[in-house]
């Protein structure tokens, strides 16, 4: 065979090769985990937005937040859409998920609730306080008990983002800092003085976070959340359809409608 020729059907082979691949890498249907509560929500109105763009949505709900990533990086889903940057990069750190953020989804600001005082500055002292036990949401808690000059956390840990109860220095009022499962605070709330609680949790046991809390982050923290992806989909056309899906107006205008402020678009 000519040489040429050759060449010409080596670059064909490659060129198949290499659409063959691309084709591969996009979808119609994907699997998204999420979290219960306000993530599925606002889902039923993705699914709806990309739907029509030719992307088909199935929803998988956790409501324990060591499982979302678990799944992504085992191929058990497509995608996730229940984190911020900060958790994600301690699970990426202590686990070496190689998972990868896709775009913004929502800022859910982080709040305490109580049954027994109405402002997060009434504590009381020796007044037990619940705080998530996981590392990334623990360390907002205490941020944000610290935000409210109840305690004084050691700077390393707070230009880490990585307090713990242990990284108290000042503690005033004698405060008792309770870790417990994220999904645990609310049904503590009877037993405790103040409880730090996510919005989805809160959401799902009724409270109103905009109504119920009694200290809250700023809505325009480091905490925005995020939809992640395994690395090597990250250039994926079904990628970028999902977020666009996501960041449309309609979107927006349902986070902005339904939750009236407990949830704020990121994006």
């Amino acid at each position: 065979m000519h040489k040429f020729m050759r060449r010409m059907v080596g670059a064909v082979a490659v060129f198949s090769v290499l659409s063959a691949t691309a084709i591969a890498a996009d979808k119609t249907v994907i699997k998204v985990g999420v979290s219960v509560g306000s993530g599925e929500k606002i889902f039923e109105v993705v699914k709806r937005v990309a739907q029509r763009e030719g992307l088909k949505i199935d929803v998988v709900v956790f409501n324990d937040y060591q499982l979302p990533n678990a799944a992504l990086a085992a191929g058990d889903l497509d995608a996730n859409a229940f984190q911020h940057k900060p958790f994600l990069d301690n699970q990426i750190k202590t686990r070496g998920y190689d998972i990868v953020p896709a775009g913004l989804t929502v800022t859910a600001p982080l709040g305490f609730y109580s049954r027994k005082i109405r402002a997060l500055q009434d504590l009381p002292e020796g007044a037990s306080v619940g705080v998530q036990n996981d590392p990334s949401n623990g360390n907002r808690a205490l941020l944000l008990l610290q935000a409210y000059k109840l305690i004084t956390l050691r700077p390393e840990a707070v230009s880490g983002n990585t307090a713990t109860p242990q990284d108290v220095i000042e503690n005033p009022r004698r405060l008792k800092l309770v870790p417990l499962d994220a999904a645990q605070l609310p049904r503590s709330l009877d037993d405790l003085t103040a409880a730090s609680i996510n919005n989805d949790y809160a959401t799902q046991a009724g409270l109103v976070p905009a109504r119920d809390a009694i200290g809250r982050e700023s809505p325009t923290g480091p905490y925005a959340n995020l939809i992640a992806v395994r690395r090597a989909d990250q250039d994926a056309p079904w990628v970028r359809r999902l977020v666009a899906a996501y960041q449309s107006p309609e979107v927006r205008q349902f986070i902005e409608t339904e939750f009236k402020g407990s949830l704020v678009p990121a994006f």
